[in-house]
């Protein structure tokens, strides 16, 4: 038989996923009550220097901002032809700390960026961008830059009946194009932030529309909400790494079958990156609640799967 999770190092970690994953099986716990749940940014791929997303709007942006020279002394397209990542980061780095002043700014700009466009358009320019953009640091594609562990976790829980979701605040339809190829969980078990669509009659099946409108910002409180409205179910097991995903780690906590909570900690810089900014509530709780915190440093033996011409 093969062994599970090969790109494990032996631990806590891995110990703590295959205890659980044998409390599961050796309980019969029904098949149905199978649920895990798992942030995306910064807990399946790489969410550094940028969230992969921000780089895609900021790009759309620019244009933006080159078509109309007006824009370039408003946020947020300001940021993005001038290269502002400071500002930037400390949006997003606000956010985690509560403070959601600056995304109420830079949410006005992307909800307008994609305005008109139709879901399948989107869709398409989405996946290009992932499957042909590179890295900024990492020589790698964007599509290339999920973790090997978790993809390995996914799969493993898959074979022994678990469903998978993705619960993020990165966009659900931005999303949807490669969950599949990469994560294995199909689209429809891809729950994530979405901007209000609007449908007209066209005689070929109608069209759908993205709207200049927040549709929900699937972060902090809103997984738990956004879970229970899809899935109705709470799940067994569900996986973050930042504060925004202490809700729905604490939502997976359950008195009546075996669960387990784990907080990915990005403590590599060699191999990838090193941060705790917008994770320190989530840190602090996982000692107090037993959450299990996985460090990318001494729990994975890989960081990320070997690219086509690393294979054989």
């Amino acid at each position: 038989m093969t062994e599970p999770l090969p790109s494990w190092r032996e631990g806590a970690g891995k110990a703590a996923i295959l205890e659980f994953v044998g409390r599961v099986t050796a309980t019969d716990v029904p098949v149905e009550e199978r649920i895990a749940v798992f942030d995306n940014d910064g807990t399946l791929w790489c969410e550094k220097p940028m969230p992969i997303q921000l780089d895609f709007i900021l790009r759309r942006l620019v244009v933006m901002a080159e078509q109309d020279p007006a824009l370039c002394t408003r946020q947020p397209w300001q940021a993005a032809f001038t290269r502002d990542y400071d500002w930037l980061s400390a949006v997003i780095t606000d956010h985690y700390r509560g403070d959601d002043s600056g995304v109420k700014v830079f949410a006005v700009g992307v909800l307008t960026a994609f305005a008109d466009i139709t879901v399948e358009e989107f869709e398409a320019q989405a996946d290009q961008f992932l499957r042909t953009t590179d890295h900024p640091t990492l020589g790698r594609k964007y599509l290339t830059c999920s973790y090997a562990p978790m993809i390995e976790l996914l799969d493993y829980l898959g074979a022994n009946g678990f469903h998978n979701y993705i619960v993020s605040g990165g966009g659900r339809d931005f999303m949807r194009p490669i969950s599949l190829d990469v994560y294995g969980v199909p689209r429809q078990r891809v729950i994530g932030s979405s901007a209000s669509l609007a449908w007209t009659s066209d005689g070929r099946g109608g069209t759908l529309l993205h709207k200049p409108e927040l549709d929900v910002l699937v972060d902090g409180p809103e997984k738990p909400i956004r879970i229970w409205s899809r899935v109705g179910r709470r799940p067994l097991l569900a996986a973050g790494n930042s504060n925004g995903d202490v809700p729905m780690l604490q939502f997976s906590e359950r008195s009546d079958h075996p669960s387990l909570q784990l907080l990915i900690r990005h403590d590599d810089p060699e191999r990838e990156f090193a941060y705790v900014a917008g994770a320190e509530q989530a840190l602090e709780l996982a000692d107090a609640n037993r959450w299990t915190v996985v460090s990318v440093e001494n729990d994975w033996a890989t960081v990320f799967p070997p690219l086509p011409d690393q294979v054989g």
